[in-house]
């Protein structure tokens, strides 16, 4: 069965909107990169899958705009390339090397997971916290970010349950973020 993992980027003061923390450096691109590479399939919600494909799908002309850095074109590539799927109600189509979902949240999720490969990597604000209330997610991955930003929709606001974890795997970047690893804890039978 793959992993599902969650990813975000968070602030010290928990907010996890793509403006509040620091702008990327290559260091953390590299982090980024790695973690699209790694996944299988990408799993977004209508608002966080347009933001990205805004960002980083390949433009028709197949080069790549002029504010893009050398350094960001690995991460480019990797996420233009991805397998998607799109959770929408709204959506007609997806496009971006995508495939809608719909129905049932839980029943279409465990599916994805049963399917051949490894990780499936989620992203954004409400679709993973409608995951973590299904408990379907495996994995928690944050880049925490040495930023306090006093305002913002903040990590997992609203979940109904708490959510033991412990830390599996921690890196520290030289910009003084960190990126942390957690899985759901046991709990002792």
């Amino acid at each position: 069965m793959r992993t599902l993992r969650y990813s975000i980027n968070v602030t010290l003061d928990g907010c996890c909107h793509h403006e509040a923390g620091l702008a990327p450096d290559e260091e953390s691109m590299r982090y980024w990169t790695a973690e699209m590479a790694g996944a299988d399939a990408l799993l977004f919600g209508r608002v966080t899958y347009e933001m990205m494909e805004s960002a980083w799908r390949r433009p028709a002309s197949g080069v790549w705009p002029d504010w893009m850095g050398e350094w960001q074109m690995p991460f480019a590539e990797a996420i233009d390339g991805a397998k998607k799927y799109v959770v929408s109600s709204t959506l007609s189509t997806a496009d971006w090397n995508a495939e809608l979902v719909r129905g049932d949240l839980g029943q279409a999720v465990r599916r994805l997971k049963q399917e051949p490969g490894e990780t499936l990597f989620v992203g954004g604000v409400t679709l993973p916290l409608a995951l973590a209330d299904l408990g379907l997610i495996d994995e928690y991955a944050f880049v925490v970010q040495p930023v306090l930003a006093g305002h913002g929709p903040t990590l997992l606001a609203g979940l109904r349950e708490r959510v033991e974890l412990e830390l599996v795997e921690r890196q520290d970047f030289r910009s003084g973020a960190i990126a942390l690893r957690y899985r759901p804890a046991r709990v002792p039978a």
